[in-house]
């Protein structure tokens, strides 16, 4: 199995089969308007911009399932994004990404990908908030937060999977080296 087994909603609720992306990197990213990482937003376009030339795709998948941090419709998440960060990548409907109504793809990345740990400051205080809702959080795979973040070659293999702590000097370099 691999990413273009799967598809997404975008945000008119038309299904997007994820093999429309084939022979692109492509960066999946769970993200929320109302979080701590929501500036991350601004990275992201700037990579994008960067990069979609050279064969970068980059998929905005939503959730209101860490903290309640997404709590808009698709509609004002999208006018939120494009108006505040100026976003042009994929942006998809709002989707839970873990637990027992978890999309499927999502399923299969928390079964493909490990979770390496939080890094720095940051990370330490994102630590204590997830171990209240889940004290056993670093002995398993499942996606923690918003803003962690999936990386496919063009093949659509898994490459990595960053936390939404991940340096995103660490992100960029990455999507370089498959570019």
């Amino acid at each position: 199995m691999n990413v273009f087994d799967f598809s997404l909603k975008k945000l008119n609720g038309q299904e997007v089969a994820l093999s429309e992306y084939r022979g692109k990197v492509t960066l999946l990213v769970v993200t929320a308007t109302h979080s701590p990482y929501t500036p991350q937003y601004e990275r992201l376009q700037e990579l994008y911009d960067q990069h979609a030339e050279d064969g970068l795709e980059i998929l905005d998948v939503p959730s209101d399932q860490f903290g309640g941090q997404a709590p808009e419709t698709d509609g004002e998440i999208l006018t939120f994004c494009t108006m505040k960060y100026g976003v042009m990548f994929p942006q998809f409907a709002k989707t839970d990404v873990s637990g027992e109504r978890a999309e499927p793809l999502f399923q299969w990345l928390e079964q493909e990908s490990k979770f390496e740990g939080f890094h720095g400051l940051g990370g330490m205080m994102l630590a204590r908030k997830v171990k209240q809702d889940d004290p056993d959080y670093r002995q398993n795979n499942k996606i923690k937060w918003n803003f962690t973040k999936f990386l496919f070659d063009k093949t659509g293999q898994l490459r990595y999977r960053f936390e939404p702590t991940t340096s995103f000097m660490t992100v960029k370099k990455r999507v370089e080296e498959l570019l």
